[in-house]
């Protein structure tokens, strides 16, 4: 176990003052609120070579220590390497398993926000050859409102209660929009691909009313979208692999190109979201002490199950989403390249969302779940590599993974910065504002390789392959 230096001796000392008892692990931290003895240590996977950030800390010792009064308790309490502060009072990496409680704010509003990954049989070259035909197209769908993604009132029903494969049980007979070109065959055996199935019980009471009309064509403004902060459509090309059996599975090689979906529930997961931590809070009991953080806890069983019902239900629009996404992208590449492009999905898995653990519930907030053998997504930044992982069902950390590399810095910052520091020579960013090629440069970002490393030295995950950006997409 490492020595603190001088600096973290300094950070240690200063949040002791702060009330936190912080204690360096193999591998990490541990930490819990001096004031809250009964609460488990939250423990926090990170290399030396990344900062330990106080504000982050404390709010995921705020997390461990949540407690309702009336019963439930937290039980672990972990943080993902790419660990930093959130803006709603729980930390990006944070995974948190709970008994006779769940937590809204653990989860917030970018409900069921994860990643979709396909792989193309091309090569770099011939993509390069027509990257700006390819653009062209896309654009419109991402930026311009070209993208025809309209559904029957009965489709839009089905994919809230019953996620992806209500949405194609419904939309397959006789399809709308751009989907009716998709190879439905070949969405339907993808569904295997897609974390859970991309399925939860909804329950469409959580839908908003405007979304589910009793018939009719339902123009959505919202599905099909990237939204705003890290969110992102991202082209690739396979650099390297390194569990060839793996690879083989999923259908990856070296060489070929790839493409990514980073989104979420977008307005739907918002105000879902929202509505439930303003009923979290409404529903405490009179009289009792306000949890630290600000974090308000459900343990009465008829709220618990009906606001993992609101989640389920904007979880399930998110996976519709994604797929959306990646299908615009799918049928834009088989104008360009042939109709007889394949493009098949790797996988498709959550961040942002309250999962079962036998007795109790798992909720992951900027983290996705790593069991064995699953394939995992880690995306650096639009200038560094992503990598394709193999979960290992690791228990200490709730077999939960990071989503990324994690932001190192307030996009405020990144605006006062040299342009030479942000690291986007080389990067091809296709976006209409200039201010979000700044704001998401490489150098926001926490370097991705001691991020993936480790995890693969504490074995979390096992490395696949890696992949190189070539193109993104930012809103």
């Amino acid at each position: 176990m490492p020595v603190p230096d001088k600096k973290t001796l300094r950070l240690l000392r200063a949040l002791a003052r702060d009330g936190l008892d912080v204690h360096p692990v193999p591998g990490g931290w541990r930490a819990r609120a001096a004031d809250a003895p009964d609460a488990p240590a939250a423990e926090v996977l990170l290399p030396p070579d990344l900062r330990l950030e106080a504000k982050a800390l404390a709010q995921l010792c705020a997390l461990a220590a949540c407690r309702h009064p009336d019963g439930g308790r937290v039980t672990h309490a972990r943080a993902t390497p790419d660990f930093h502060p959130g803006d709603g009072g729980v930390a990006i990496g944070s995974v948190l398993r709970t008994e006779g409680q769940v937590v809204p704010q653990a989860v917030g509003g970018d409900i069921n926000c994860g990643m979709r990954l396909h792989v193309v049989d091309l090569t770099v070259d011939q993509f390069l050859g027509q990257r700006d035909a390819l653009v062209d197209r896309l654009k419109g769908d991402f930026f311009f409102g070209t993208r025809d993604v309209a559904q029957r009132a009965a489709t839009q029903r089905a994919q809230f209660v019953d996620g992806l494969p209500g949405w194609v049980a419904a939309q397959r007979p006789a399809p709308l929009g751009s989907v009716a070109r998709s190879d439905w065959a070949q969405l339907a055996a993808e569904l295997d691909r897609v974390h859970l199935g991309g399925r939860l019980a909804g329950d469409l009471a959580w839908a908003p009313v405007d979304l589910v009309p009793d018939d009719g064509v339902v123009r959505d403004a919202g599905l099909a979208t990237v939204g705003g902060g890290n969110h992102f459509v991202e082209v690739l090309w396979v650099d390297e692999v390194a569990d060839r059996r793996a690879a083989w599975r999923w259908g990856v090689r070296a060489g070929q190109l790839a493409f990514m979906v980073h989104s979420g529930s977008r307005h739907v997961g918002r105000s879902i979201g929202r509505a439930w931590a303003e009923r979290a809070r409404d529903a405490w009991p009179q009289g009792a002490q306000y949890p630290r953080g600000g974090l308000f806890p459900l343990a009465d069983p008829a709220l618990c199950h009906a606001y993992l019902a609101a989640e389920a239900t904007a979880a399930n629009y998110g996976f519709v989403n994604r797929l959306l996404l990646a299908e615009l992208v799918r049928l834009r590449l088989r104008q360009v390249f042939g109709d007889d492009l394949e493009a098949p999905l790797v996988y498709d898995l959550p961040h942002n969302i309250t999962l079962p653990d036998g007795e109790g519930l798992i909720a992951r907030k900027g983290a996705c779940p790593a069991e064995v053998d699953q394939p995992v997504v880690i995306p650096g930044s639009m200038g560094t590599p992503s990598f394709l992982m193999r979960g290992l069902g690791n228990a200490a950390m709730l077999c939960s993974a990071s989503h990324g590399a994690g932001r190192a810095k307030p996009r405020f910052d990144l605006h006062r910065a040299d342009a030479a520091s942000l690291g986007l020579d080389g990067v091809d960013c296709v976006t209409l504002r200039a201010e979000r090629r700044v704001e998401e440069a490489p150098a926001a970002y926490k370097p991705i390789g001691p991020v993936v490393e480790a995890q693969v030295a504490a074995g979390v995950v096992a490395p696949v392959a890696r992949l190189r950006p070539l193109l993104t997409f930012k809103a």
